[in-house]
């Protein structure tokens, strides 16, 4: 059999393999929503995070199919990596936020609509959350007025559930 077919097929079943993964992936994701009852929005910025990571890892196996040489990729990826480390030091936050968001989403027990108060030391918010992004918590605390907290402060903080 030639080489190509080879290639080919091993193509048909790694993207088939994705396919189902993420498929199943995002099953998952959309009972561990219903079950604690996650706003659609935050539901499918989880979905998307996680969709990047597959993609990655299939663009990479893709090109170990398709035999790339690898001392090249190599250099290639430890450059991309050499330069990303450098951008992602100088903004360390965001992978932090992000990796917290996602932390939110499956473990804690707050969703959009519940009555918190945040008991810091020196300020406590109490309010009701509007909104999980990815790097954002939204707190309205009073009419027309909100509080932003970065996700990763928010996960650092005691945050006490009030029955409505």
């Amino acid at each position: 059999m030639d080489l190509y077919k080879i290639q080919l097929a091993e193509t048909v079943i790694a993207v088939l393999g994705f396919l189902i993964t993420r498929n199943l992936v995002n099953r998952i994701t959309d009972k561990v929503g219903l079950k604690f009852s996650y706003h659609k929005t935050r539901i499918k910025i989880v979905k998307k995070v996680i969709a990047a990571v597959f993609y990655l890892v299939l663009a990479g196996l893709l090109l170990f199919i398709w035999g790339v040489d690898s001392t090249e990729l190599v250099f290639f990826i430890s450059s991309l990596l050499t330069v990303l480390g450098i951008a992602f030091f100088a903004q360390w936050s965001i992978i932090s936020n992000i990796t917290s968001t996602l932390i939110i989403f499956f473990y804690h027990q707050v969703n959009i609509g519940d009555q918190i108060v945040i008991l810091d030391k020196d300020y406590q918010i109490e309010g009701k959350i509007s909104d999980i992004g990815v790097f954002f918590i939204v707190i309205k605390v009073a009419e027309d007025e909100y509080v932003s907290l970065p996700s990763n402060v928010f996960i650092q903080k005691m945050v006490k559930k009030v029955k409505q």
